[in-house]
């Protein structure tokens, strides 16, 4: 029987410098479309998954290529709703060796940023699927999409629909007067599967490993260090079955290391660790290991560490492609699983 996910969220139109210039070198900009729950909802569509995006969107011809775009890669668009006035931009300085990354939004007003319950017939949408994902990225928009939001999950818990986040702290987002920790916990209590970096568990939580800090950690992160993590989001969460950390060390803007582990049935899962020499795009790569994640977890039921392993594959391979969406395909994904990292040219 095949399965079916639902993702929620905002999706952006990106414009990005070309290369490596800065904003104040270029006379031009890439324009492409991203945004972290549209990102998981082209993984999923690209490994054979039907997935539906669901968001508010603007009646123009912005938006009108924006779905163009989904539908492209096969993402259902069927339950967009739309109105309000724009589509939400972000512009992106690639960063290079020690010259870090910067993001800028502009997406105050979005469509999305002025949705209220209701808006949205989670009901009708529910039926027949399987999942449902959100990341924290939506309720810091505003608190009609963190309202909104909160609807959906417990629709979805209502329903029986499986829940997952992705706890995805952005410190720049929260500023219509409430704090991530204020807003999240209620969110995250209707979630069976969670997803969070290094450092969100204690920005939103103030969970972290003893003596950790993640500015420090010279590109080598210890796994084993997060199975407390793991155990207090648990205790803080009940509802949770699986808790995954996904672990960066970051050693400069281009080359990373890579690794992810799964707390679930009272055992901690470690991935195999990759070496990411020569990033391409590293935007969207925790939204390519949720996708992963997913996927395997739909995939290989009971076999939580083959999930994993898929997990962290196609997010390695993520950073190999240029904008926000994971156009890589199972057999790519189990090939690199299988140690294949060769790059060799397929004949």
């Amino acid at each position: 029987m095949s399965k079916r996910v639902v993702t929620f969220g905002e999706i952006m139109l990106r414009l990005a410098t070309p290369e490596y210039l800065r904003f104040s070198q270029t006379s031009s900009l890439t324009a492409t479309f991203g945004g972290g729950e549209a990102n998981v909802a082209v993984s999923l569509a690209n490994y054979g998954i039907k997935v539906d995006f669901v968001s508010r969107l603007p009646l123009n011809d912005m938006a009108t290529s924006c779905v163009m775009n989904l539908r492209k890669y096969g993402v259902g668009t069927d339950h967009l709703i739309y109105g309000g006035e724009r589509l939400g931009i972000y512009f992106l300085e690639t960063g290079a060796v020690a010259r870090p990354s910067k993001v800028i939004y502009d997406r105050a007003h979005s469509s999305i940023a002025e949705i209220q319950p209701g808006m949205i017939d989670w009901r009708k949408i529910f039926k027949g699927a399987d999942w449902f994902h959100w990341t924290g990225i939506t309720p810091a928009i505003s608190q009609g999409a963190a309202d909104a939001c909160l609807e959906a999950i417990q629709i979805a818990n209502e329903m029986g629909v499986t829940v997952s986040t992705d706890l995805n702290f952005r410190k720049n987002l929260w500023k219509y007067g409430k704090s991530a920790s204020e807003v999240m916990p209620k969110l995250v209590a209707g979630c069976d599967v969670i997803l969070g970096n290094e450092e969100d568990a204690e920005k939103v939580f103030g969970i972290k490993p003893e003596g950790f800090e993640v500015a420090h950690t010279g590109g080598e992160v210890n796994a084993a260090e997060f199975e407390s993590v793991c155990k207090q989001l648990m205790a803080k969460f009940p509802r949770a079955k699986k808790v995954i950390i996904t672990l960066r060390g970051s050693i400069n803007a281009n080359h990373n290391t890579w690794r992810g582990c799964l707390y679930s049935d009272g055992s901690l899962k470690i991935s195999k660790a990759y070496d990411i020499t020569h990033i391409v795009d590293r935007v969207g790569g925790g939204d390519s290991f949720m996708g992963g994640l997913i996927y395997g977890l739909l995939t290989y039921e009971g076999d939580d560490q083959k999930a994993l392993e898929f997990a962290v594959a196609a997010s390695c391979l993520k950073h190999t492609i240029y904008g926000d969406f994971n156009m890589v395909s199972v057999a790519e994904v189990e090939k690199l699983m299988g140690g294949d990292a060769s790059g060799r040219v397929s004949r």
